[in-house]
């Protein structure tokens, strides 16, 4: 349906590995599998302060990704079989200097391309260069009030304003030139952010992204971010009367598998990262990014400023790092932080495994942004 969002195959929680059915039989024969989807950044830098970013977390030596770098890295992706590429991961995409030709030239040589975003620098102008080649826009957005706004996200007030008219902008692009790119916003809920679930999704309601999604907060193996996971619960009205106000055109769903789970784990190993790789905008590969800080060197395998991505990929370090993962001398139970970015595709290959659930895409049409599992 070009140029609109059909909500109905919008899959905001959950995971898309069951329409890779070919990708998990690979892996089951013990195949070496490319990853079908890679989050990373292309900065290591942030211009905001949000107070619950887990990148604070993260730190590892900093290099810099250049364009012959992201161009080679691209292009080995395409070599091996990736699917998909999204600029989230620890730092903020948009700021570096080779964002725009990053998507652009991804998208050109048949890559899904995606984004999560502030959205601060993404004023029209660079819109209309991105846009066309997106399969998604996210923003990630905290707060639904000018004076809470700063105060979560670290900035100041007038940001707010900014950052309110560039969603703007993206919306009426997209309805200009009838494009296939889906519009979100992201709530990064901290159990004292409840005054601002209502106010940020009337907000969304009025300004008209194809969503809203609202998600825990992720934190480390030692809660250093503090999140009180028992207290998500008295928020679950106010969740409920949130998700009431979706409409035909506007979205708004919450994350409900993961905040219901909290810091809690049923599986132990880690069967997702060879499906679903993370690298930090240092250009280290690691399994994750709760793995990118130097404590966890002995699960850093390389990095595309310095070796071409197809080789890491090719070498015996990266499997032996995913072979670890995956076995009894790796718990991701007590190893790991809470609710990390592989989680649905953990949850869902562990019951396959075990033989509780089986794998494989329903009868009904496949989901959108299938390259983004």
């Amino acid at each position: 349906m070009t140029g609109m969002t059909d909500h109905t195959d919008l899959i905001l929680d959950g995971t898309k590995i069951g329409w890779h059915r070919d990708r998990v039989d690979q892996w089951l024969r013990g195949e070496r599998i490319a990853p079908i989807t890679i989050d990373m950044a292309l900065t290591r830098a942030c211009n905001y302060a949000c107070h619950f970013c887990y990148a604070m977390l993260q730190e590892n030596d900093r290099k810099q990704i250049t364009k012959k770098v992201i161009y080679e890295f691209l292009e080995d992706c395409v070599e091996i079989g990736v699917k998909g590429i999204s600029l989230v991961s620890d730092g903020e995409s948009t700021i570096s200097p080779v964002f725009v030709d990053a998507v652009r030239y991804g998208h050109s040589i048949g890559l899904s391309m995606a984004c999560g975003t502030n959205g601060f620098v993404l004023t029209r102008r660079k819109l209309e260069e991105v846009l066309p080649h997106l399969t998604y826009l996210r923003v990630n957005i905290s707060a639904g009030e000018r004076a809470r706004y700063a105060e979560i996200m670290g900035v100041k007030e007038i940001y707010f304003d900014r950052v309110i008219q560039n969603i703007r902008d993206m919306v009426d692009i997209k309805k200009r030139d009838n494009l296939d790119v889906t519009i979100g916003l992201q709530m990064v809920l901290m159990p004292e952010y409840q005054d601002q679930i209502m106010p940020l999704a009337r907000l969304g309601k009025e300004i008209r992204p194809d969503y809203l999604v609202i998600k825990h907060c992720s934190d480390n193996e030692d809660g250093d971010l503090g999140v009180d996971y028992s207290a998500y619960a008295a928020l679950y009205d106010t969740l409920r009367e949130a998700e009431a106000l979706s409409d035909d055109s506007y979205k708004v769903a919450v994350k409900w598998s993961k905040i219901d789970a909290g810091a809690k784990r049923e599986y132990q190993r880690c069967y997702g990262a060879p499906f679903m790789l993370q690298i930090s905008g240092s250009g280290l590969v690691a399994p994750c990014g709760m793995l990118f800080n130097e404590r966890y060197k002995k699960f850093h395998i390389g990095n595309i400023v310095d070796t071409r991505f197809r080789d890491i990929w090719a070498s015996d370090a990266y499997w032996e790092v995913m072979n670890l993962l995956a076995s009894d001398a790796f718990s991701a139970q007590t190893m790991c932080g809470a609710l990390c970015l592989q989680h649905g595709v953990n949850n869902s290959l562990d019951r396959f495994v075990k033989g509780i659930a089986e794998i494989g895409p329903s009868e009904s049409a496949p989901p959108q942004h299938l390259n983004f599992i």
